[in-house]
């Protein structure tokens, strides 16, 4: 199946714009994606979406980022998980563009790092072609605009059992809605960084670009640093 995805040196891209996803339904498609992609029974995969409100705390578990207790939580309508990605607490609501790359990396010249900063070069080069010039803080994974944090990147290496090598899951969290930093972003200590704030791409432009188009957008910004190719982009 490996080899007939590949065309023009290029490897074939299931990439998929779900919606608004229930955050614990969106957890378990990605496992299901990473086993069937280490059998090889699915092409890579790209899922983009959106969550219901939610923070969720990954392995390195500070707790005390989070500023709500349990009733404010209820009350906000905000869903909690401690899961299995790396990195410290985040939001994710409407408004913003989440990205689940299910791709496996072969075991020969893997380059984990290098995996992390092409998720962040992907989204640096679509604010680019807006003008916005992006970039990164040596000291924490995302990417930047000045002072403010406009994505948010946690993933997960899942090692394969069929073949050398891993399966990524989890990924990146791209701010596209205005204000969303008083939708839910107030409730926590976003990754546990204190000193620095968190903006969108529609608070910067004063645009109304919707998380779908954003999505549209940053599909062919994916493919080319990433080396992959989508028939489209399936709804």
């Amino acid at each position: 199946m490996a080899e007939a995805e590949y065309e023009n040196g290029l490897k074939r891209l299931d990439a998929r714009y779900i919606g608004l996803l229930e955050y614990a339904e969106a957890w378990e498609l990605q496992k299901a994606c990473v086993k069937e992609i280490d059998r090889e029974e699915r092409q890579e995969t790209l899922l983009l979406l959106q969550h219901p409100p939610t923070y969720t705390i990954g392995s390195d578990k500070h707790p005390e980022h989070l500023l709500l207790g349990e009733e404010e939580l209820a009350e906000r309508g905000i869903a909690l998980f401690q899961i299995d990605r790396g990195g410290d607490i985040t939001y994710h609501g409407p408004g913003q563009l989440v990205g689940y790359p299910l791709l496996y990396l072969d075991a020969v010249g893997l380059d984990l790092h290098a995996y992390l900063r092409n998720l962040e070069q992907v989204i640096i080069n679509w604010l680019g072609e807006y003008g916005i010039t992006a970039g990164r803080k040596p000291e924490y994974t995302g990417v930047w605009v000045g002072d403010l944090k406009i994505a948010a990147i946690g993933v997960k290496f899942n090692k394969a059992r069929h073949r050398r090598g891993f399966i990524t899951s989890h990924g990146f969290a791209l701010n596209i809605k205005a204000g969303i930093a008083a939708d839910g972003f107030s409730g926590i200590i976003p990754c546990g960084i204190e000193q620095y704030g968190v903006t969108s791409f529609n608070d910067l432009t004063g645009k109304q670009l919707t998380v779908e188009e954003a999505a549209v957008q940053l599909l062919p910004h994916f493919e080319q640093v990433f080396q992959y190719k989508a028939d489209t982009l399936v709804k």
